[in-house]
């Protein structure tokens, strides 16, 4: 009986890459979950011969082999451990954090160093990509043992080649500003499958370390930058399953009336709202001329 569900579940699955989000969800939500977690654990090896994730799209001369895969949203990771090492040696202060800045962009978080500082792999893994560019200077990319991968960026040297098997702890390189960067700092980026994650939503960067939890399912809101606003910490909750997951993608929507004095920078600090999020949900620009009255839709 059990095998025939799950042989339902796997079915409703495959319906579901094709669009119809929400159709298996309703067949069985502790066999789903149980599925799930099984499967991602099985991969979780720490064997690099044996490690699919360590032989599927490795490709140790591209920045992103996942370009041209489609993505099923929410996704969940699975972490053995409950702490990470720290990148860095020194207390963590985060500079800037994942969200929008400068009109751009920011998939990452940057943390403050001095050049010369060690630069240490957060987890057990093996090195995917170690090469230079033009924005993010000389980089380390890892790829661990579930499938996540940790990116250190502007170091003034790389300590490790591609194909390296590096433990939890290891000195990859050298803290530096090379590159496109402003001062000495760390930027760090986590992704999965090529999909950019919002660092603090896995990781407590305060003083021990902490993986916010061993099973995080990853929404949408946490791999799209124009909602999160670089100069401030966002308010985290965490999605432990995949029911929690899809109950956080239906954002509440308020509808805010114009008031005289207010302007969109005003309204983005008091609302949590990034300026980005509310022109795109209302089709406006960010020089558009707010007139009192007017109705703005602010989705959180």
């Amino acid at each position: 009986m059990k095998s025939l569900r799950i042989f339902f579940f796997l079915l409703c699955l495959s319906i579901n890459n094709h669009g119809q989000i929400d159709t298996y969800f309703e067949i069985d939500k502790k066999i789903m979950n149980q599925v799930i977690l099984q499967d991602s654990l099985k991969d979780i090896k720490k064997d690099s011969l044996s490690n699919l994730w360590l032989t599927k799209n490795w490709n140790t001369s591209t920045y992103n082999p996942y370009r041209k895969e489609t993505q099923i949203i929410p996704f969940n990771i699975i972490f053995t451990d409950s702490i990470y090492n720290s990148p860095i040696e020194r207390k963590k202060v985060i500079t800037s954090r994942y969200g929008w800045r400068n009109r751009r962009a920011h998939k990452g978080i940057d943390i403050d160093i001095i050049t010369g500082d060690n630069i240490m792999a957060m987890f057990d893994g093996k090195v995917r990509y170690v090469n230079s560019t033009k924005g993010h200077g000389k980089v380390v990319i890892i790829r661990h043992y579930n499938g996540l991968e940790t990116l250190y960026a502007h170091l003034s040297k790389q300590s490790v080649k591609v194909n390296d098997i590096v433990k939890k702890g290891q000195v990859i390189g050298k803290g530096g500003e090379t590159g496109n960067a402003r001062g000495s700092h760390l930027h760090l980026e986590v992704s999965f499958k090529g999909i950019y994650i919002h660092p603090e939503y896995l990781f407590d960067f305060g003083e021990k370390n902490k993986i916010r939890s061993k099973n995080i399912w990853v929404t949408k809101n946490w791999i799209t930058p124009y909602l999160h606003n670089s100069k401030r910490q966002s308010s985290i909750s965490i999605c432990a399953t995949y029911e929690e997951a899809i109950q956080s993608n239906r954002k509440r929507k308020e509808v805010y009336v114009v008031r005289k004095g207010d302007t969109l920078s005003k309204i983005s600090t008091k609302h949590h709202v990034s300026i980005t999020s509310i022109c795109k949900t209302n089709a406006i620009r960010k020089t558009s001329i707010l007139k009192v009255g007017q109705k703005l839709v602010l989705v959180q």
